[in-house]
């Protein structure tokens, strides 16, 4: 499929704005683990996926990463373009979960578009709600649920991404999707094996038993 028709707003732009996109838009194809955007310093354009998956997180002061939102195809990312908008300064780091198909429209091509198109400002207002939404469930998630609970949520998801329940995973992988730390996660990992709602394996969380995955993540 085309940029114009995974563009959400294609239809609502001018001739001008259209060119002006595709002059500058830029295709990438990024490998597994590439790091795409990388703080609020690195002003790398509106990202719009076209095949793949990547995700945003955070960094603590002590390093330890958290997942706050993924991408998949036809999702676009803002945050990626925050220099354009003053107010916003999110320290967000992208990379690539899978190798990733994607456009790059140049952040000042954007911003112009978006001064001059109502509809094109509307729709960034509506993905930044969106974004913001993510994040605010994320920190309801921190403060009111117990780890235990968003490990099973996290496996559930994992495996419904994956249309698979081998999920091939390492546990630091989720503790850097969870914000927490390889050894604790490993030990709830092991709580759940001797409960038997997962079997354990060198890079692999096999889910034996998805309802009381499901039980846990909603008690």
């Amino acid at each position: 499929m085309s940029f114009e028709s995974f563009f959400p707003v294609w239809d609502k732009l001018n001739t001008i704005q259209r060119n002006r996109i595709l002059s500058g838009l830029i295709t990438r194809q990024v490998k597994k683990g590439t790091v795409i955007h990388n703080g609020s310093m690195d002003c790398t354009g509106l990202l719009l996926v076209k095949s793949g998956q990547l995700r945003a997180y955070i960094l603590s002061e002590e390093g330890r990463e958290i997942t706050i939102y993924r991408l998949f195809d036809m999702d676009m990312c803002l945050f990626s373009a925050s220099c354009m908008m003053r107010s916003i300064q999110f320290e967000v780091t992208i990379e690539a979960e899978k190798d990733t198909e994607l456009w790059v429209i140049p952040a000042e091509i954007y911003k112009t578009i978006m001064e001059e198109s109502a509809p094109v400002a509307n729709y960034t207002n509506e993905l930044m709600a969106t974004r913001f939404s993510d994040v605010m469930w994320l920190i309801e998630q921190i403060m009111w649920k117990s780890l235990d609970k968003r490990v099973a949520a996290f496996l559930l998801e994992e495996a419904s991404i994956e249309e698979t329940n081998e999920l091939k995973i390492t546990h630091e992988t989720i503790a850097n999707h969870l914000g927490s730390h390889r050894e604790v996660i490993t030990r709830m990992l092991r709580y759940f094996q001797s409960e038997d709602m997962v079997k354990l394996s060198r890079g692999t969380v096999t889910i034996l038993d998805e309802k009381k995955l499901e039980a846990l993540q909603d008690a």
